[in-house]
């Protein structure tokens, strides 16, 4: 294996190994948190959507994901999935 092949695969691992979107920052999410809060603990979120103070957003992609609903700027529930 080349240098450069090393290099690439070690850089993948660590951005997977350090992605917040994993088990344990889902397990600190709460009903009733702020947004801010979870946005702090789980990054700006990869896409949001919403209409009269209802609003869902969702970090990750389609096969490893926590998605959040929030009633103005609280949790109201979430979910996962793909989560390690």
């Amino acid at each position: 294996m080349s240098l450069r092949n090393l290099a690439i695969l070690t850089a993948c691992v660590l951005l997977t190994a350090c992605s917040k979107i994993n088990q344990d920052n889902y397990s600190k999410l709460k009903a009733g948190m702020p947004k801010t809060e979870v946005e702090s603990l789980l990054g700006s979120p990869t896409e949001c959507s919403g209409a009269i103070g209802l609003t869902s957003c969702t970090w990750g992609d389609e096969k490893t994901f926590i998605s959040v609903q929030f009633a103005g700027d609280k949790v109201m529930m979430f979910s996962g999935q793909g989560l390690k």
